[in-house]
């Protein structure tokens, strides 16, 4: 079965964006290297250390589905239909576009667990990425999520959006982690316990 994760890149301090949804130097880390990855999207790639690029291609190797909320969605424009991982979207939302055939690539459903189990169905084998905070943290509190993944960053931003808020059935554990120790950030993979 393939594994449900979220993976955002986070500040010392628990943020994934500024209070304005700035990502500013917390995304530094894709550039911050000699190692080219391409986006499977066909038009970026990433410039990261070594050790980033072996986490990276993996992720984008191995993830046949997206899942994210609404505010992801329109303020990226819905990456014009073709996300960096590859990968389809599902978009979880109570007012999806009027026309929806203007994303092919994209399905809107009107709650989480109908999201995960689209991205499940989508994706095969392969494994479903979940790109909202506001999502990660419903998946995790309806049990639906495998795995945490961090890229922590060495800023700290005082405020912001942070990863994980508003859990309804805290507290959560986790494994201990996986770590990767790249130029710029530390990528951390947890497990969720299911004790």
């Amino acid at each position: 079965m393939n594994t449900v994760f979220s993976h955002m890149t986070m500040s010392l301090d628990g943020y994934i964006a500024d209070p304005q949804d700035g990502c500013g130097e917390l995304f530094d880390w894709y550039n911050a290297g000699e190692v080219e990855v391409p986006a499977r999207d066909g038009h970026s790639s990433f410039q990261v250390d070594a050790g980033s690029a072996a986490m990276l291609r993996d992720m984008l190797a191995g993830t046949g589905a997206l899942v994210c909320g609404r505010r992801l969605f329109d303020h990226t424009n819905g990456w014009d239909d073709n996300h960096p991982v590859g990968a389809p979207v599902v978009v979880v939302t109570h007012r999806p576009p009027r026309d929806t055939t203007a994303w092919p690539r994209t399905t809107f459903v009107g709650d989480v667990a109908a999201g995960i189990a689209a991205a499940r169905e989508i994706a095969g084998g392969k494994d479903v990425a979940v790109a909202s905070a506001s999502i990660a943290a419903q998946a995790l509190d309806l049990g639906l999520l495998d795995e945490v993944r961090v890229s922590l960053v060495p800023v700290l931003l005082g405020a912001g959006i942070p990863y994980f808020a508003g859990l309804a059935r805290s507290p959560h554990r986790f494994e201990d982690p996986t770590v990767v120790v790249g130029s710029r950030a530390t990528h951390l993979t947890y497990a969720v316990r299911r004790d």
